[in-house]
């Protein structure tokens, strides 16, 4: 099976769990699946491990889970590309979301196969994980709060695991500019207040992630990328002498 009749029916598969929970999760679930390069990524290339703890921050309505859960189902049922690797079948996925409605939609989707809450990143228990994700989110908190985020996840993720942050770097000149028009219009559409938005250049974010022990990589996405986003792929190493230590009662 080509990759491109795989994500047809992969699409098909993930965004059918969104009709439940009306039709514009249903529709943005097939518009996003189908144009984000970091989805086809997440399977073409061999990123995450096989049986995964997996913790989705800034899950939304929950995209990633939907697509993790379809791309198993089109494995068993041969709808799958030779030159891919087997997807990663976690053990346990788990979603932290901000926004209620997100979190219902999420809900609904992934009743009984996923853990969908709705949590400030800034405040919530971070479990114990073989995966972290964080797509588009860290732009949204204030930079102390990213910086905090970045070394709770250090001490979340297991000594073999791997966080993935995709963030848009602010030096990406008119890609960046289109970035934050696109950013601004989905958060208006989804009813929400003006976000102050909070981004670094990718030498930035590098400097905040290895300043937290991690030991990160660029990942190439997968087909063609208008916006300035990158993927980090980081993996843990040996915090500063000085890292960050969680006190009682923090996440």
């Amino acid at each position: 099976m080509t990759p491109e009749a795989a994500l047809r029916v992969l699409v098909d598969v993930a965004a059918e769990r969104f009709r439940l929970s009306g039709r514009f999760a249903y529709f943005f679930a097939r518009g996003k699946l189908r144009t984000d390069p970091v989805f086809t990524t997440l399977l073409a290339q061999p990123l995450l491990p096989k049986a995964p703890r997996l913790l989705d921050l800034g899950c939304g309505q929950g995209l990633v889970a939907a697509w993790l859960l379809a791309a198993n189902q089109c494995h068993s049922d041969g709808h799958w590309p030779q030159t891919w690797p087997a997807p990663p079948r976690p053990v346990s996925i788990r979603g932290i979301e901000i926004d209620a409605h997100e979190v219902r939609r999420a809900q609904r989707a992934l009743s009984g196969l996923a853990q969908i809450e709705c949590a400030d990143l800034r405040t919530a228990t971070l479990s114990d994980s073989d995966v972290i994700l964080m797509l588009d989110v860290l732009h949204y908190i204030e930079p102390a709060a990213q910086k905090l985020l970045i070394e709770r996840a250090h001490v979340a993720l297991s000594s073999d695991g791997v966080l993935l942050v995709r963030i848009g770097n602010a030096a990406g000149g008119l890609r960046f500019t289109w970035s934050r028009c696109v950013d601004a219009t989905i958060w208006r559409l989804r009813g929400r207040r003006r976000a102050v938005l909070k981004f670094r250049t990718l030498t930035g974010w590098i400097d905040l992630l290895t300043s937290a022990g991690f030991v990160v990589s660029e990942i190439p996405m997968s087909g063609s990328q208008s916006f300035a986003n990158v993927l980090l792929l980081a993996k843990p190493g040996a915090r500063p002498a000085a890292q960050f230590k969680p006190s009682a009662g923090t996440a």
